[in-house]
């Protein structure tokens, strides 16, 4: 597997990405998904947090689904731009790990890295963390995907 050099990412990208998705990505929009931060090999998106998104707990928690979503957007985007027309070319998750470490009880920002990007695989590490009742962020969940980058 060679690696791939990523585009550049034009200031842009964040605005335009974040109307896409509320316009075409009707699951992501539900959430309020919200794009923070997109540059090559880096993505930060959030999730605020929603009752509607919670376990019936005192105090409530944020369904783990919620984060494991947010593993897999986040880190397919951050790889977005190693792809060869990086708006065209499309992706797939090959695989989705999540490792669960605390209750979630707040919004929930994920951060991902590009560990690799190859000519059809690359690998994206994400860390998910969320307020805590204290009013502090914690580390919540961790994971890592792999996904397909299917290239034009």
């Amino acid at each position: 597997m060679t690696d791939v050099e990523p585009h550049d990412v034009p200031d842009e990208a964040v605005a335009m990405l974040q109307e896409y998705l509320e316009d075409e990505h009707t699951f992501l929009s539900w959430l309020g998904f919200t794009v923070e931060e997109f540059e090559a090999g880096r993505m930060v998106g959030t999730i605020p947090f929603d009752e509607k998104l919670t376990n019936p707990t005192e105090p409530p928690t944020v369904q783990g689904g919620v984060a494991s979503t947010l593993i897999d957007v986040v880190g397919g985007i951050a790889l977005r731009p190693y792809l060869a027309d990086p708006v065209e070319d499309d992706l797939a998750t090959i695989n989705l790990t999540v490792n669960y470490l605390r209750p979630a009880t707040g919004d929930l920002t994920a951060t991902a890295e590009v560990v690799r990007a190859g000519n059809s695989v690359g690998v994206s590490a994400v860390e998910v963390e969320s307020a805590t009742p204290a009013g502090e962020t914690a580390l919540v969940a961790v994971g890592q995907g792999a996904f397909r980058l299917f290239r034009s």
